[in-house]
């Protein structure tokens, strides 16, 4: 009678383990494969689908144009933007940039236009402005412009320009592609290159150019 049991219990772990162990493994691909089909159709969504998340209503635009036309601007008068916050828009005649400015250069700012990086500064303080833009949106249009070209960004408390004085391309990672501490008013733009590629690249493009006209911002340190 004990014989009968002990082969009972054999046979049992040996139709009943390799069966439950089948249902795990297959339980487990199921789950790895739901897990990769999902991040990819959250990417393919992020570049290709008519679907993707409606940035244009998730920000505040504080930019209202203005004809001043005065040298100077007390600082008492300008409403420095928070992070996101749209001030002004940013133009280059012939050259397909025409684009919303907002501070900070996160999703909202670059899904919705271009973004000034929060470590530099805005216009009319006298210091480098870092501006980015996305290669195959807003700033695609930078792979025509030329030295001469002049670059236009108006806020609610000035309206600015700047005469582009070179274009480059640096390494991603390079330290020489822009100063931030630079002790005249310049602006940078870039964006990833090479232009209309999908995704982050190792490389920038970048267009430099410094200030010819809008008023400066005074009293910052009254």
């Amino acid at each position: 009678m004990k014989k009968r049991v002990k082969i009972h219990n054999n046979v049992k772990k040996f139709l009943i383990v390799p069966v439950v162990m089948s249902l795990v493994i297959g339980a487990a691909a199921i789950a790895v494969s739901f897990s990769v089909a999902s991040d990819a159709l959250s990417i393919g969504n992020m570049f290709f689908s008519d679907n993707q998340v409606d940035y244009s209503k998730s920000f505040e635009n504080i930019f209202v144009p203005t004809t001043n036309t005065s040298d100077t601007i007390d600082a008492s008068e300008v409403e420095f933007p928070n992070i996101d916050k749209q001030f002004g828009e940013l133009k280059i005649k012939g050259r397909d940039v025409d684009a919303k400015l907002f501070f900070g250069d996160g999703k909202i700012p670059l899904r919705n236009g271009a973004g000034v990086y929060a470590g530099s500064f805005i216009p009319g303080y006298g210091k480098t402005i870092l501006v980015a833009g996305h290669n195959n949106t807003y700033f695609n249009g930078l792979k025509n412009v030329k030295k001469g070209d002049i670059v236009k960004i108006n806020t609610s408390y000035g309206n600015y320009e700047y005469k582009v004085t070179d274009t480059k391309i640096h390494n991603a990672k390079s330290k020489k592609s822009y100063d931030l501490n630079a002790n005249k008013e310049n602006l940078i733009l870039y964006t990833c290159y090479p232009f209309d590629t999908i995704g982050l690249t190792e490389k920038r493009f970048f267009v430099y150019a410094d200030k010819i006209s809008g008023p400066k911002i005074v009293g910052l340190y009254d």
